[in-house]
């Protein structure tokens, strides 16, 4: 019983995330693009208060696989990054944070790429 509480949390929480995303996009001018970019923002600025990883005990992936988790990861690699080396280190640490998932999506993109045939849309 214990773990079907535990997917019920990350469910509703990842889909309480993804509903107000779809509501942004249905009922506002924002293009999908900035409303990614404004959940990475969010996903970094609550990783900066601290209120992140609070978040992430209670949703697990609900908050982590969303583009806040790309955006939480950014900055806390940013942070250590800078306490070690300065300015250089804010760069390459928030790089090296997300190198992974990066590096996962790129060669997944590659590899569709060659499988899959481009065409262009018909309305």
């Amino acid at each position: 019983m214990e773990i079907f509480l535990t997917y019920l949390k990350v469910f509703a929480v990842g889909g309480f995330v993804c509903m107000l995303g779809q509501i942004l996009i249905n009922k506002t001018k924002i293009s999908s693009a900035r409303i990614l970019v404004l959940y990475l923002l969010i996903g970094a600025l609550l990783e900066v208060c601290g209120a992140f990883e609070p978040l992430k005990k209670f949703a697990g992936s609900g908050v982590t696989i969303p583009i806040m988790g790309f955006g939480s990861n950014l900055a806390k690699g940013a942070m250590e990054g800078a306490a070690k080396s300065g300015m250089l280190g804010a760069i390459s640490g928030g790089l090296s944070a997300v190198a992974a998932g990066l590096t996962v999506a790129i060669v997944c993109g590659f590899v569709f790429g060659l499988i899959a045939r481009s065409r262009s849309k018909k309305f």
